[in-house]
């Protein structure tokens, strides 16, 4: 029997990237893995390689941002499946480059609804369902920017450092009904995720988060791990065009 057989695991930003790789991580241990995110077309296609591999995907197509469509999943999953083991706050935009005073209130209303409004919507609506089990894991996708100054992306790193914020906070609100709450803080992925150097052979891959996330749900029932910090085993040989988290 595989790790997580019969367990639902909602992860977002699921099309691409980070929530791509974790996706499939987690339909390889045996979850039934319910992708969301906006692209409806990309989310058909990692549900159609979950399946050719053999696992189990349902594609839910809905916008962060919307209160309504988030309560709207929640509602569904209660119906079809009754459970919630796994949520991943993964989805997440930066637009790095400008100093703070030259970035516009649209790019950061668009920061802080998607990196930190989203996951608070999601935890409020699929929370309950982990309470009545008396078990559950929210993972946090979040970055080093969110312990270190970011020149030129003040806003993004305002956007990590809430939800690092967060996160603690929920963990000891929840930790008494059994659902732990973890944040994972990479430096930079390969994803091509902002406007940084071409070359990613150096960065941190998506697998290589999606692994953690892996350990974090499977971890023993006597511990807790609160996060964990991940950097490119090397840094680049030339210096970036924009902030890189090495």
């Amino acid at each position: 029997m595989a790790e997580l057989d019969g367990q639902i695991a909602v992860v977002t930003g699921a099309g691409r990237g980070i929530g791509e790789a974790t996706s499939k991580r987690l339909a390889t241990m045996g979850a039934l893995v319910l992708l969301v995110a906006r692209d409806v077309e990309q989310l058909n296609k990692v549900k159609g390689e979950i399946e050719n591999d053999g696992g189990r995907a349902e594609a839910c197509p809905l916008d962060l941002l919307q209160d309504a469509q988030i309560s709207g999943l929640a509602g569904a999953i209660r119906t079809r499946h009754s459970r919630c083991d796994i949520l991943v706050n993964n989805a997440g935009i930066g637009i790095i480059g400008k100093p703070l005073h030259e970035t516009t209130p649209e790019d950061w209303d668009a920061m802080l609804n998607t990196n930190l409004r989203a996951p608070y919507l999601m935890i409020r609506a699929l929370s309950p369902l982990m309470i009545a089990a008396g078990r559950g894991h929210i993972i946090n996708v979040s970055s080093l920017a969110g312990h270190n100054p970011l020149k030129n992306g003040a806003a993004y790193a305002a956007s990590k450092w809430g939800l690092n914020g967060l996160t603690y906070s929920v963990a000891e609100e929840l930790r008494e009904h059994g659902i732990r709450v973890s944040a994972v803080a990479p430096g930079s992925v390969n994803t091509g995720f902002g406007r940084g150097a071409k070359d990613g052979s150096w960065k941190i891959q998506p697998d290589d988060v999606a692994n953690i996330v892996a350990m974090l749900v499977t971890q023993s029932s006597s511990s807790f791990v609160s996060e964990v910090l991940v950097r490119p085993a090397r840094k680049p040989e030339t210096r970036p065009s924009a902030p890189e988290l090495a």
